[in-house]
């Protein structure tokens, strides 16, 4: 068995594995913990192998019983407790484990009420950090990789802290194509931006009902209860009251900063 405690967002955890692959997969995209060691783990995953059968659909089954949660899909099987503490993870293989960690980490953030985990990626500029969003294809990764040299926090799931006093961006180990760098602190969201393809770069500010029905569809959730929706939609009504949102029709190059920065 191999041990990894990683720092996800504030989130101390433990990860224990006995796959030299899935190992692998972690030590390639999660970052050490470096920190004091006295502090306080806030969830322990055990990774089993050898579940299921390759990706099949996204479809997720969800139980509840009286001492845990189970999320099922093909691939993987997530069963954790009802306080979200520990968990067992039993995956096909390391694509599978990608998909169950971000199911994990979604529904451990929603149920402590931190913040929420939004398909899109995000970008550090003049020390504020930009989502960018929108429906599949619309240019999320496209819009990261065309934004270098300037400093990538995700590619696919933002994570994002959001209090009454505040949202922030950390560090997204969920990746999909371009790794993550050493970045480790949290900074203050300044914007999101709902992405189109466009010929011409035009940045329109919508309202924040708006906002919220284009958002709801970006978060990573897998509820299993109406009060777990109510709380996501919570968050999210938090969000947007203090972060901007706006429609961003964009051309397929950097051009696009001048309107932001």
């Amino acid at each position: 068995m191999i041990e990894i405690i990683t720092k996800i967002g504030d989130h101390l955890i433990q990860i224990d594995c006995k796959s030299n692959d899935l190992i692998n997969f972690f030590q390639k995209n999660f970052l050490p913990y470096t920190g004091k060691a006295e502090q306080k783990l806030n969830l322990i995953i055990n990774i089993e192998d050898g579940y299921g059968i390759p990706f099949k659909d996204y479809e997720v089954e969800i139980t509840k019983q009286s001492d845990k949660i189970c999320y099922r899909r093909a691939d993987y099987l997530i069963e954790v407790d009802r306080e979200f503490k520990s968990a067992t993870v039993s995956v096909h293989d390391a694509l599978a484990l990608k998909h169950a960690l971000t199911n994990l980490y979604s529904s451990f953030i929603v149920y402590h009420n931190w913040g929420l985990l939004i398909h899109s990626s995000c970008v550090i500029e003049k020390g504020k950090a930009h989502i960018f969003s929108g429906h599949s294809g619309a240019g999320k990764s496209t819009a990261a990789k065309i934004s270098y040299p300037r400093e990538l926090l995700s590619d696919e799931a933002t994570l994002v802290k959001i209090t009454p006093e505040g949202v922030t961006i950390y560090n997204s180990p969920f990746r999909s194509e371009l790794e993550a760098g050493p970045f480790d602190k949290e900074i203050e969201l300044s914007s999101i931006q709902i992405l189109y393809h466009a010929l011409q770069n035009k940045r329109i500010k919508i309202t924040k009902s708006d906002a919220l029905v284009h958002l709801m569809d970006k978060v990573f959730f897998w509820p299993h209860s109406q009060e777990e929706t109510k709380e996501i939609l919570r968050l999210i009504t938090m969000m947007v009251k203090q972060v901007p949102v706006y429609e961003l029709h964009f051309q397929k190059n950097n051009t696009f900063w001048e309107l932001i920065s």
